[in-house]
């Protein structure tokens, strides 16, 4: 087992405690701080994911087009998926009926089309991150076209996922259209099939996520792994690059070189969740971000509104127990977790006031639990030090 971890001051970067803090090693979820960080960047606050549908080449067609949105929802219209106030696939069909109605009448729809075209929909999953995460319901495979993040229970954030999330989808949308059909416009035998809209055509229906700044809030408390494998995606593409995992390794540092200033060597970024154990960060790039999202810069605040809180919210509500529960309530931070590596990154407002921000990694084959509270009374001895911490 090896720990590496790096403690800076907030303010003025001063490192009071190094150790193989520039030895890039695996992150876990706390990965996902740099996601989020570069979509702040690349796509902005406020941007949103669109799903649409458009006219078929021929009458009775209809093409379902897919960007990425993993929170498009299949549950009625009162119903709320783990992604609270998600747009509904309801509203997409009723406008589809609506506009496909006024423009081919009396032509029923008998095929549906499904474009998930807007990255390679077999570049879906990370090589090295074991199916289980899927079956177990961690993780989707990440394809532009799904609903729900492909859980059989849209209402559970862990919950089983499928091997084909775009099938699925489209399963639910000819069933969404059914319900709106107020008189025939849809064949009782509609199929579906894979497929790419067609230049030019003609717009029926377009519904969008909610903004980037309430996906961040969504992805990181619970540490949702479909959020930041879309969000990567989604960067990549706005970036000009093929949306590839291949891709992201060039995406994803480039716009926390650009916007952040971060140093960037030795990271190797492999997917957007954090899964696999081939990403790799060092500890001190890990706090160089955190000091800009403690300081808010270039949107950063949004980031750090989404952090977890020692004792109280999203995955380190339930720790920070026993003689570290004096640390409650002043450490927040992104934690990680894969079967190789415990980690957490975040900020400490020590019991002197000195605010400082931190990485701790511990990694080794057969690492066990008790590595998490390890992490939580080293974490807590920072708090007792505060500007006290030495490297000595």
């Amino acid at each position: 087992m090896t720990l590496t971890g790096s403690v800076v001051r907030s303010d003025n970067g001063e490192v009071l405690w190094d150790h193989g803090a520039s030895t890039p090693v695996t992150t876990a979820s706390t990965l996902k701080l740099l996601i989020a960080s570069a979509a702040v960047a690349v796509l902005g606050p406020d941007f949103q994911i669109t799903t649409d549908v458009v006219d078929g080449s021929t009458p009775g067609t209809v093409v379902l087009v897919g960007h990425g949105d993993p929170t498009l929802s299949a549950l009625p219209s009162g119903q709320q998926s783990v992604y609270a106030g998600a747009p509904k696939l309801s509203d997409l069909a009723s406008q589809t009926v609506a506009a496909y109605s006024a423009k081919h009448p009396g032509v029923p729809i008998t095929r549906v089309i499904l474009d998930a075209s807007y990255w390679n929909p077999a570049d879906s999953w990370t090589p090295d991150v074991n199916r289980s995460e899927q079956t177990q319901g961690y993780q989707s495979e990440t394809t532009a076209l799904q609903v729900d993040g492909d859980r059989a229970n849209p209402q559970a954030e862990t919950s089983q996922r499928s091997t084909d999330p775009i099938g699925r989808a489209g399963a639910a949308f000819i069933a969404a259209l059914r319900h709106a059909d107020p008189g025939g416009v849809v064949a009782g035998n509609v199929t579906s099939s894979l497929g790419t809209a067609t230049a030019g055509s003609a717009a029926f229906a377009e519904v969008k996520s909610q903004p980037v700044r309430t996906l961040i809030a969504q992805m990181l408390p619970p540490s949702d792994n479909t959020l930041g494998e879309m969000l990567a995606r989604i960067i990549s593409k706005v970036s000009g690059l093929d949306g590839s995992l291949a891709s992201l390794n060039q995406a994803i540092p480039s716009a926390l070189k650009g916007a952040f200033n971060i140093p960037t060597a030795g990271m190797t970024i492999i997917d957007g969740s954090g899964e696999s154990p081939s990403n790799l960060v060092p500890p001190a790039t890990m706090t160089a971000i955190m000091r800009q999202i403690q300081a808010g810069t270039n949107n950063l605040d949004v980031v750090r509104a989404g952090l977890s809180i020692a004792g109280q919210t999203g995955t380190l509500a339930a720790r920070f127990t026993g003689a570290n529960a004096i640390a409650r309530g002043h450490v927040v931070g992104k934690t990680g977790w894969i079967d190789v590596e415990y980690s957490l990154v975040g900020t400490v407002t020590a019991a002197d006031g000195t605010v400082l921000e931190f990485a701790f990694d511990a990694v080794g084959s057969g690492i066990q639990p008790s590595a998490k509270t390890a992490i939580d009374t080293l974490t807590t001895a920072v708090f007792r030090c505060g500007d006290n911490l030495s490297n000595n």
